[in-house]
């Protein structure tokens, strides 16, 4: 048992690896090309609606989900509403994007001492398909925050999440556990997990002959002739 559990944890460690690799090449991206690459490989319903707006324009994030799906109840106490969302903080892993499907569109799914709560512990940032409030406070901290509205109204006593890394679906995209979160000021791309070695080596690839066709362009070359050059603009 001891040399199959070692094994076991070996495996693990090098797959982290690997995904800290490919994580890497994607932080060198954008939005347009992630997008660009999931099409060409025949993926392209991967995109979150554009209403899910960034509250930071200079963010850009990428990482693996932790997946919240949650629901309005108005049953609930404010000490039962407030246990659930502080349960919900806390089982938050460290390096992770947090991305929540409410099913409400009535109050901040998002706060100052939640985002707080999430620097203290490594969350790599928050999407919500739903709203956000404290957003002047969360700019301060500099917590990476996509959401669709503000309002000053909170969850206390009317919305709970009810369930934690389970498929959740936003604007028609299917959203699993560990599939790679890309966001930026563009919008919102999912990156199927089993997908994340491809996608991440050949965006890297894509980059590269950007970068030849922008040299080629900025040197003079006709547009047209860069096109069929390189095969990219």
């Amino acid at each position: 048992m001891c040399a199959l559990y070692i094994d076991e944890r070996f495996i693990y460690e090098i797959s982290g690896e690997k995904m800290n690799k490919y994580l890497q090449l994607l932080e060198k991206a954008y939005s347009g090309i992630v997008f660009d690459v999931l099409r060409s490989f025949g993926h392209p319903n991967c995109v979150l609606p554009d209403t899910i707006r960034p509250l930071n324009l200079e963010h850009s994030i990428v990482g693996p989900a932790f997946t919240v799906e949650g629901q309005a109840n108005s049953d609930l106490t404010e000490h039962e509403s407030l246990t659930q969302w502080c349960q919900m903080l806390s089982k938050a892993p460290k390096g992770h994007i947090v991305i929540c499907q409410p099913n409400d569109g009535n109050v901040a799914h998002m706060g100052e001492l939640s985002s707080e709560t999430f620097v203290y512990k490594g969350v790599t940032g928050y999407i919500v398909d739903g709203g956000c409030r404290d957003s002047g406070f969360i700019t301060k901290t500099g917590f990476p925050v996509w959401s669709k509205y503000y309002t000053p109204r909170d969850v206390v006593g009317c919305w709970q999440p009810t369930a934690f890394n389970q498929p959740i679906t936003i604007g028609g995209v299917e959203i699993k556990a560990n599939d790679i979160i890309f966001a930026d000021r563009d919008g919102v791309v999912v990156i199927p997990s089993d997908l994340l070695e491809q996608v991440a080596n050949k965006v890297d690839e894509l980059i590269h002959t950007e970068n030849k066709v922008r040299t080629a362009i900025l040197s003079g070359t006709d547009p047209v002739d860069a096109y069929l050059k390189y095969g990219k603009f």
